[in-house]
């Protein structure tokens, strides 16, 4: 027997329990990977509260929760190649990762680096595809300000670094914890809030360009700045200020090769992923809670 996460009903991170089921085995191109740790990211909670984004991943109760995955393939389906059992990998499966096995098309993971920890490839497939994708898609170069966020966070943090090695300058926002962490990452830290404008004001260059990874304030605040909004991509709050250009370009441009780039930059120490906390696959609920209420550093991860 296995066990899942699943989501029994719309609703708060209440509507997650834990369910035993027999073990997945894997068809022909795929593998089954027994999993390590499972990553937690804003989409998947958008999901099981229903809506737009439950409809847009056609999620129907019952079903599985989460994304990210890492751990070991156990067992290989007829015709994979470049995989062995026992090799170390990481990926995505939509509404699949948060169990102790995943099952997965082959041409879906990728083998980690050794220097890349499990934690860190197990939350990884989505935060790292959009801030890659997202990152690239407005084009920065060292005459930008790009406004980032919620920068501290496991899309803004790895999009802050990333910006920086375009060498564009980066204001990002962030509680006042995490003020200092940023600045060792060459980013100018501001607070969110009431007064964002005047503070970005205050940091000093003139913003060309915006990533939002927050929501509406950031998107409001850039064009009040005078950011065009065809220089404004946002991941968070999609259909805002419509009509002025802003682009929504997030993870499903990146493909498996810009994931493999980004994992190897992690691995080689030119960019870090912070694990804020890891959870027991059994407090799921408390992990899910703890990353409503906002303030991280980096990504959250349960241990399977």
């Amino acid at each position: 027997m296995a066990r899942y996460v699943q989501i029994d009903e719309f609703g708060g991170p209440e509507v997650l329990s834990i369910v035993h089921d027999a073990q997945p085995q894997a068809g022909r191109g795929e593998v089954r990977v027994r999993v390590h740790f499972a990553g937690l990211n804003p989409v998947d909670y958008k999901i099981f509260h229903g809506g737009p984004a439950a409809l847009r991943y056609e999620a129907v109760p019952p079903c599985g929760n989460g994304n990210d995955f890492s751990g070991v393939i156990d067992e290989l389906g007829d015709g994979v190649s470049g995989f062995h059992i026992g090799d170390a990998v990481f990926g995505g499966k939509r509404m699949h990762a948060q169990a102790d096995f995943v099952v997965v098309d082959a041409t879906r993971i990728l083998k980690k680096p050794d220097a890349l920890t499990f934690e860190q490839a197990g939350g990884l497939d989505i935060a790292g595809r959009a801030a890659w994708a997202s990152v690239a898609s407005l084009g920065l170069t060292i005459d930008d300000t790009v406004l980032i966020g919620a920068a501290a966070g496991g899309v803004g943090i790895l999009a802050c670094q990333l910006a920086v090695r375009t060498g564009a300058r980066v204001v990002g926002t962030a509680s006042p914890v995490n003020h200092e962490f940023l600045r060792g990452l060459g980013v100018i830290p501001v607070a969110y809030g009431d007064g964002l404008v005047d503070r970005v004001l205050a940091a000093g260059p003139t913003v060309t360009a915006a990533l939002d990874y927050n929501g509406a304030a950031t998107i409001d605040a850039a064009l009040e700045l005078g950011v065009p909004g065809t220089r404004i991509n946002t991941i968070a709050a999609r259909g805002h200020r419509a009509g002025t250009g802003i682009t929504e370009v997030g993870g499903q441009a990146a493909n498996i090769d810009d994931l493999d780039a980004l994992a190897g930059l992690i691995a080689a120490g030119e960019i870090v992923l912070p694990i804020d906390r890891v959870f027991p696959l059994e407090q799921v609920q408390d992990a899910y809670r703890y990353l409503m209420a906002g303030h991280l550093r980096g990504k959250v991860v349960l241990a399977t």
